[in-house]
């Protein structure tokens, strides 16, 4: 069969295709010489960008560590699938739709969830509950920033697309009837001109009712379904696979448009077909639309596809190949079914009201063939566009970020107690310290602030993001009393609530809600009973899922960062009461192409794995999203964990909240006190001091992987056990943060006595030491506790007791913080609702 030719094609043409010349000339090879046809090179183009072919990345994701007893499909395939037991199993994966986001927010933010909810059903399972982890670029000035214009229209524009993203999360989410259950959402100068919208889905099967995207079958046919092909979304992948410019925002064609109605109808359909029997494979038309189902399914089958442009459905009229094929119009499937019993797929199909069309067959020669008018315009061997697309080594370069490893001298605490410490510690007159000459308070002006670590108009080096800028310190007299630092971080945008996000998330449709957002550090469902006439007292089932990742540690440590991001995701889980079985990661980077961007990844994958191979948690899939950069300028390095968990009686399930006053609040440790010097570097890493001090300097903490292990595998028995009646992860902002936040729900605040072991009063309120967690119990457990932790060798610390409406915290038998918990809930909950409802215009003249 003739195959239609095309002229030569230009340099030009290959740089709009995001392809280069030693790429075009091995295209050529694997096609025995001869030049691709235009819609070959398209398909070429789609297969191979960075986004489909991980071209960067695949030498170094093979380190993951991905099997375990549990695994039934790894990386490879749709998404992940670990055994639950009782004939369960569980699909779950994350996948980034950063680009997309940037351009048109709403839309992106809508077919991201799309996306990653059919790679769950693709594999026969129903999608039972998604999360987001979602980052943004500042959405206030602070009180440091210029006035500038061009501030003050980053941060409209991220206000704007922060809107459009969670809108767009909740349209799809709510419509197709799935229930939220939280995440994250984080905020740092580097995203304004790159946020991250990072998608989590989980499923249900049967073990024995797996689908997977293989074809097979001579002469079986290949059965289109769902909505009708558009000229929406060409060359997403290829988008996606490239940085930003200041011609991206007319990328908005290569947004696709998403239907979640359709897409519910899309579901059932393709569960009910999958129940007919008569289904041999089936694939998303995901990235790359009708050329990645095709060339996959047919690539992981080792059979040829053949199919007929002709018949595809479309809304568009004169769609040419080249179109028809790089189209990513959402809510499609490609199915492999049956020969002869088709008609059992179209009925299906036809009760849901969704075109079903037979628009190829099955063939034994490995090849993709396209046939369009009754002309072949591509026919492309299989392994070409998969397993010899290009692999790249590219080289390495160790980077260090450009803020200080020590503790800055200009550094200040607010203490009294901190800064007789200090002076000590650097031989100075403390009085001359807090005071000036003329026995006043020291002024910003005189020296008693420092600034931002470098001017807002400065522009990046290398193309890595900055540490900066943060907003400089409040000048504040120096004091005893913390409380007003506590609301300051509290009120900040990392830290504070976040229920204008997930109030817009319908997180209790399909009635299997256990935890909710904010109810506790993970997400909790219950796995219902298939007999319902079984008795209460029966355990039930459940699952537990997290999200979490810090891009600020990664950045001044990408491994140990990465460690810490798998550490906390799996230490959310086990707060619920469950065991971590399973993850998937979503690895957000600039441009690979920069070899201190591939040492950055390149470590963060070293990271990942030693912290999964400790805590025995298999990573079965998950997406890189490269070229997240706009005008040379990268984000931090930003992984992001997504942890599943299993619980074996969700009515145990520990909440987050403070339960009633009169508990004992017990502080579980793993590791011990650091000295002096490790503690002050570490603190340059934490919340407190990027929003209150205005800098970063130093590490991210310590992390003991064998004593996080200890610490989880106890956390999960004292759960079990129904020792506690609340657990929360002390992370961000430290112990202090954590007490206030696990007060706020029912009111209940806490009593504390801290000791300060010699160090500064911030670095223990505020200090965001690793592998603790903070619960309360019923004070006749706390033996009972002890005992389990002494049998893990870990720490159990009895700090205080819960009371009625106060968060009371001494240090050393000094008052540190004393105020309302109604007080310090109103700075929370309400700072995030507050910033986007101010225009930065009045707050910078303010």
């Amino acid at each position: 069969m003739a195959t239609s030719t095309t002229s030569s094609i230009s340099p030009e043409t290959l740089r709009q295709h995001g392809l280069t010349l030693d790429e075009y000339e091995k295209i050529r090879q694997l096609l025995g010489g001869r030049e691709p046809t235009l819609t070959e090179l398209g398909i070429f183009s789609v297969m191979w960008s960075e986004h489909c072919s991980y071209k960067s990345s695949r030498v170094h994701l093979k380190r993951l560590p991905t099997r375990s007893k549990r695994v039934l499909q790894g990386p490879g395939e749709n998404a992940g699938i670990i055994d639950i037991g009782d004939g369960w199993a569980c699909a779950f994966k994350i996948e980034s739709h950063n680009h997309p986001s940037f351009i048109e927010p709403f839309q992106g933010a809508t077919t991201g969830v799309g996306g990653i909810l059919r790679d769950i059903f693709t594999m026969g399972a129903r999608p039972v509950a998604i999360m987001d982890s979602l980052r943004f670029g500042p959405i206030r000035v602070g009180a440091g920033d210029s006035p500038a214009q061009s501030i003050q229209k980053d941060i409209h524009r991220n206000h704007s697309i922060l809107e459009g993203v969670v809108s767009g999360v909740a349209s799809y989410g709510n419509c197709f009837g799935v229930p939220n259950l939280g995440g994250e959402t984080k905020f740092e100068p580097c995203y304004s001109g790159n946020p991250l919208v990072n998608a989590f889905a989980m499923g249900l099967v049967r073990k024995d009712e797996i689908f997977y995207a293989r074809a097979a079958g001579e002469g079986n046919p290949v059965i289109y379904v769902g909505a009708k092909t558009g000229r929406d979304g060409i060359h997403g992948a290829t988008m996606a696979s490239e940085e930003f410019s200041e011609a991206s925002e007319a990328k908005r064609p290569n947004v696709q448009v998403g239907d979640p109605f359709l897409e519910k109808l899309l579901l059932e359909a393709c569960l009910e077909a999958m129940q007919t029997g008569a289904i041999v494979g089936i694939q998303d038309m995901g990235a790359a639309g009708l050329t990645c189902s095709t060339c996959e399914m047919g690539g992981r089958g080792g059979v040829g596809i053949e199919i007929e442009l002709d018949r595809v459905p479309q809304r568009e009229t004169e769609m040419s190949a080249y179109e028809i094929m790089l189209s990513e119009s959402q809510e499609r499937m490609l199915l492999v079914a049956e020969k002869g019993r088709e008609q059992e797929v179209f009925r299906v199909f036809e009760k849901w009201g969704l075109d079903a069309v037979e628009v190829g067959k099955v063939t034994t020669d490995n090849k993709l063939r396209v046939l369009h008018h009754g002309e072949v315009v591509a026919e492309i061997p299989n392994p070409a566009l998969t397993d010899e697309a290009p692999l790249y080594k590219r080289p390495l370069a160790r980077w260090e970020p450009p803020v200080p490893r020590d503790m800055p001298e200009h550094i200040k605490l607010g203490s009294v107690a901190t800064r007789e410490w200090q002076a000590a510690r650097e031989g100075h007159d403390f009085s001359r310290a807090v005071k000036g000459p003329e026995g006043k308070a020291a002024s910003a002006a005189e020296g008693g602030a420092p600034q931002g670590l470098k001017p807002l108009s400065a522009e990046a080096s290398d193309g890595t993001a900055e540490a900066v800028p943060f907003p400089s310190p409040s000048q504040q007299g120096v004091s005893d009393d913390l409380t007003q630092n506590l609301k300051q971080l509290l009120a900040s945008p990392n830290i504070c609530g976040k229920r204008w996000v997930w109030q817009q998330y319908d997180h209790m449709v399909q009635t299997n809600t256990v935890a909710a957002p904010g109810a506790g550090d993970a997400g909790v469902i219950r796995i219902k009973n298939p007999n319902p006439g079984l008795s209460q007292d029966v355990p039930q089932r459940g699952l537990a899922m997290a999200l979490d990742g810090n891009s600020r540690w990664c950045y001044l440590d990408p491994r140990l960062g990465a460690m810490h991001a798998v550490a906390e995701a799996a230490r959310k889980v086990a707060c619920a009461g469950a065991t971590p079985v399973g993850a998937t990661n979503c690895l957000n980077f600039g441009n690979p192409e920069k070899p201190h961007i591939m040492w950055q990844f390149s470590q963060t994958v070293d990271g990942i794995t030693k912290a999964c191979e400790e805590l025995e948690i298999p990573i079965t899939g998950g997406n890189v999203s490269f070229y997240n950069e706009t005008l040379g300028e990268g984000i931090y390095p930003t992984p992001v964990l997504g942890v599943v968990g299993i619980l074996d009686d969700v009515r145990k399930t520990a909440k987050m909240p403070f339960a009633s006053a009169g508990r004992t609040i017990v502080l579980l440790r793993a590791g011990e006190a650091a000295d002096i010097n490790d503690v002050e570097s570490e603190f340059g890493s934490s919340e407190y001091a990027k929003e209150i001090l205005g800098a970063l300097w130093g590490y991210p903490p310590e992390l003991d992987l064998e004593k996080e292990a200890a610490l989880q595998k106890a956390v999960v028995e004292i759960v079990q056990q129904g020792l506690v009646d609340s657990m929360h992860d002390c992370s961000d902002g430290g112990l202090a943060v954590a007490l206030a936040e696990k007060a706020f729900a029912k009111g209940v605040g806490a009593r504390v006595n801290l000791a300060s072991n010699g160090l500064p009063a911030e670095f223990v309120l505020f200090g965001e030491d690793a592998s603790r967690i903070l619960l309360s119990c019923d004070p006749a457990s706390v033996p009972r506790i002890q005992l389990l932790a002494e049998k893990y060798g870990i720490a159990a610390d009895v700090l205080g007791e819960t009371i009625p409406e106060r968060l009371e915290i001494s240090l050393d038998g000094q008052a540190a913080v004393s105020v309302q918990v109604s007080e310090l809930n109103q700075a929370y909950e309400f700072a995030l609702e507050s910033a986007l409802q101010t225009d930065p215009e009045l707050m910078a003249a303010d």
